[in-house]
C-alpha cells in the first residue's frame, strides 16, 4: 500500500482572500510590538505586587483608593511613581 504524504497549508498574508486586507497573525503582531518597543528603548513586563506596595501608592497620592483594584489604575500610578522618584528625562 503507498502512502501518500499529506502537507498542510497555512494561510500566509500573499494568500489573502480577494479584495480583503490581509491580516498579520497573532504572533506576528507580538513580535512586531516586540520590535517597536525595543526601538523605543521599552521592555514589556510582568511584575507582582504585595497589598502594601499598592496601599503606598494610595498614601502617596498616586492612586486613588476606589481604583486599587483597576490593573491600568495601579499601572499609570506606577508611572507616574517612577517619573516622580527616578528623575528620568529623556
Amino acid at each position: 500500500m503507498m502512502h501518500q504524504q499529506v502537507t498542510r497549508k497555512f494561510p500566509t498574508l500573499e494568500r489573502a482572500l480577494p479584495g480583503r486586507e490581509p491580516v498579520p497573525s497573532a504572533a506576528a503582531e507580538r513580535m512586531r510590538r516586540h520590535r517597536e518597543r525595543r526601538r523605543d528603548g521599552l521592555r514589556c513586563l510582568t511584575i507582582e505586587l504585595r497589598e502594601t506596595e499598592i496601599e503606598a501608592l494610595i498614601r502617596k497620592g498616586f492612586l486613588q483608593a476606589e481604583m486599587r483594584n483597576n490593573a491600568n489604575a495601579i499601572t499609570e500610578a506606577l508611572y507616574a511613581h517612577f517619573d516622580r522618584t527616578l528623575d528620568f528625562t529623556p
